[in-house]
């Protein structure tokens, strides 16, 4: 008969065996127990500042490493803290894991002192969740946690353990194998679906390869670039897919949507085909839905069934892992090219005319003052096609979107779905530590800094030097920018005073990083490339930038992509005769 040990100490073995090699967390009174054998685990704690901290942290190393992020809190509010990383990793399809304590078995629903019922709360933001007041229940718990989080639609999953079961005697054994009912993702496709995908391929006369982030969670990018050449069609790459297709590439139209490439938004209007590959036709693509691509026949290739006709009829649905989907497609697509390959060549020059007469660009301000977009795009240059960026939620999340290129995947992150303010510090902090041999920036907002910037303390104190820069307009810019064009200029609340409180030189070096501040063009590359040198501690960037600059092209939430528009005027970029 095996040894008999703690639940506490159950969990960290089965933590162990799963093969965690980092967590992020906050202990509190109930989860507790499971600190004390963490104290002598293998396993690298992180202690964070704020839970969200350890959420997003947990993101940010899965996103870059493709292998199941880690973080751990408390019950009541530990647990709560939580809720945001939990629904912005549901939103993108990221593996994590997230560990809390509860109240003990006996006083849960008593309103006990922190008590929250967090897998209530939780349920509809998680892939799956636990409640544990068994500790024999551990192991497999843990087990089965990692495996959901990381098969299929990869996504968060929660596991709750009473304070009590973590201190009860169990015997540890850890599943040799795993049998979920209900639970068994379609991986491999349908073969009568991969030819009519083939045919429809071969038949069509303007296709697109519509990619979503599906493609980067797949590891299917080598099979894209294949796929892609062979049929010679455009690609445009989501928000979520930046990276999964190189920026440099011929056939690349850049990213689609609401603040896409004319090029990227009208291929997607005029195609006949999209070949649509781990996207869900989220409305930031699509605009107005109804009158999204209404000439294109669509092939929808995802992991998940849930996704197929969701928000678009799909007229060949492909279900199972992307990179086994195109595997079976790349060479049904061959033979059917063999029998008949369709002329692209006026659709390249419809293509290429909008790429060319409408290339991303920006106006430098006219009083002299700092552009935003040439502090990013510099940034970009210079760092260099193996950096990560992380980026906040706003204007300078889009302009780092348009104007860094991305020739790599797991080199963008940001949050996509939910668009969480306070995302890139700890998402960088996190990826960092997941890939601590590449330069990573954080590209955040002088408003999104302000809601999780202490995690800075956390990279300070536990040598993970990421590097931040602040695009410092001194408001909510985004929120401005729809102030500007459709609220009269009317700024209600928007006006962060920033540029003079707080001083975030100073505050970068009140939490042991480098501060540092940059308010001309002059100054630019020397101040990066001064950053850029520095290896040993954290490093904060305030560039002081105009504060009116915009981010164009955009497409008003609610309207047709066919309404794109790339100035202040409004004015569409097409007239309903050239479409």
């Amino acid at each position: 008969m095996s040894e008999k040990i703690t639940g506490a100490q159950s969990l960290v073995k089965a933590l162990e065996q799963t093969g965690v090699d980092v967590m992020f967390g906050i202990p509190g009174g109930a989860i507790l127990p499971a600190y004390d054998p963490i104290f002598d685990s293998k396993i690298r704690h992180i202690l964070v500042r704020h839970e969200q901290g350890a959420g997003h942290a947990a993101t940010g190393y899965a996103q870059v490493t493709g292998k199941v992020g880690v973080c751990i809190a408390t019950s009541g509010p530990g647990a709560t803290n939580l809720v945001t990383p939990l629904a912005d990793a549901q939103m993108d399809s990221v593996p994590i894991v997230a560990i809390t304590g509860q109240v003990p078995g006996p006083a849960i629903g008593t309103d006990a002192f922190q008590e929250a019922d967090i897998r209530g709360v939780t349920m509809p933001i998680t892939k799956h969740n636990y409640l544990i007041t068994n500790p024999d229940e551990i192991p497999n718990a843990i087990a089965e946690a990692f495996y959901i989080a990381r098969t299929g639609r990869p996504g968060p999953v929660l596991v709750d353990i009473a304070k009590d079961a973590l201190q009860m005697k169990t015997e540890f054994k850890y599943p040799s194998n795993l049998n979920l009912a209900g639970y068994n993702p379609v991986v491999n496709p349908d073969l009568k679906m991969v030819q009519q995908a083939a045919q429809l391929i071969c038949e069509s006369k303007k296709p697109v390869l519509y990619i979503g982030g599906g493609i980067i969670k797949a590891n299917a990018s080598a099979e894209l670039m294949q796929l892609a050449e062979l049929i010679n069609a455009p690609v445009v790459t989501t928000l979520m897919a930046r990276g999964a297709f190189p920026d440099s590439h011929r056939l690349h139209l850049g990213m689609p949507g609401m603040h896409g490439t004319v090029a990227a938004v009208t291929a997607l209007q005029k195609a006949d085909l999209l070949i649509t590959l781990g996207a869900r036709f989220d409305d930031r693509v699509t605009g107005k839905l109804s009158s999204f691509a209404t000439k294109a026949k669509v092939i929808h290739a995802d992991i998940d069934p849930a996704e197929i006709g969701k928000n678009r009829h799909a007229d060949v649905p492909l279900i199972g892992d992307l990179k086994n989907i195109l595997k079976a497609l790349i060479p049904t697509v061959k033979s059917e090219l063999a029998k008949n390959k369709p002329d692209l060549t006026s659709w390249w020059q419809e293509v290429d005319s909008w790429r060319n007469r409408f290339p991303l660009g920006f106006d430098e301000p006219a009083d002299g003052s700092l552009s935003p977009q040439y502090v990013i795009k510099r940034i970009g240059e210079i760092s260099g096609p193996d950096a990560i960026f992380a980026a906040g939620v706003g204007q300078h999340q889009m302009w780092a979107s348009q104007f860094i290129n991305y020739e790599k995947p797991r080199t963008w992150l940001n949050s996509g779905g939910l668009g969480t303010m306070g995302y890139a510090v700890p998402a960088a902090m996190g990826a960092k530590v997941g890939a601590p041999n590449q330069t990573v920036w954080a590209i955040d907002g002088d408003g999104c800094f302000q809601m999780t910037n202490q995690e800075l303390v956390t990279c300070a104190l536990n040598n993970i030097p990421i590097k931040v820069a602040v695009i410092n307009n001194e408001s909510l810019g985004m929120v401005r920018q729809w102030q500007t064009l459709f609220y009269n200029q009317r700024y209600s609340n928007t006006d962060l005073h920033s540029k003079r409180v707080p001083d975030f030189k100073l505050l970068a070096e009140a939490m042991g990083c480098v501060g540092m501040r940059c308010e001309s063009k002059a100054d630019v590359d020397k101040t990066i490339e001064a950053a850029m040198a520095i290896n040993d501690r954290p490093v904060v960037v305030d560039f002081n930038v105009h504060r009116d600059a915009m981010v164009w092209p955009m497409v008003a939430a609610g309207t047709s992509n066919d309404e794109i528009t790339v100035a202040r005027s409004m004015a569409p970029v097409w007239d309903s005769q050239e479409l």
